[in-house]
């Protein structure tokens, strides 16, 4: 029962994924109330208009408690995109963030992408450390100023 498992997300996930992402990127990353919001956005567009055949969320858990989140999203023909990735601290270090991308990345090459795309902000050290060790490239950089802070706005992408 100990063991970390993934599972398909369940619309009644989403009120966990948007506090936790609020949560954890206001006490993190010093970003604001406008962040929430966005998160809450992006998951009713998921929930109203994925392609459960190109496009699928997971949630992992251990037991009843879950400890990440992340998401699979058509941005066209071709290409994917990583959305909603979050680890929660107590399951960091245990290998669970390289084991959700990896799942994500399966799901892409089987249901016939070409690249992953996604975008994330400099000041994620640890998570673009795992990018870039999966095989991830850093495509682009451009200041910005969002939810409250002045960040680096980063794309990066997988090509199979």
């Amino acid at each position: 029962m100990n063991e970390i498992r993934l599972r398909q997300f369940q619309p009644e996930d989403a009120p966990w994924v948007t506090a936790q992402h609020g949560r954890l990127y206001m006490q993190n990353e010093g970003f604001d109330e406008t962040f929430e919001p966005v998160v809450a956005g992006i998951l009713n567009e998921f929930m109203l208009m994925h392609d459960p055949h190109t496009e699928r969320g997971w949630i992992a858990h251990r037991g009843k408690a879950r400890l990440g989140s992340v998401f699979c999203t058509r941005e066209g023909a071709q290409t994917a995109r990583l959305r909603l990735f979050l680890v929660l601290p107590e399951a960091r270090r245990t290998g669970l963030g390289r084991r959700m991308v990896h799942t994500l990345l399966e799901f892409a090459n089987t249901v016939g992408y070409k690249r992953v795309r996604l975008n994330t902000h400099e000041s994620h050290v640890a998570a673009c450390a795992l990018y870039r060790a999966m095989g991830w490239q850093l495509v682009e950089q451009i200041p910005v100023h969002n939810y409250g802070r002045d960040l680096v706005e980063q794309t990066w992408e997988f090509t199979f």
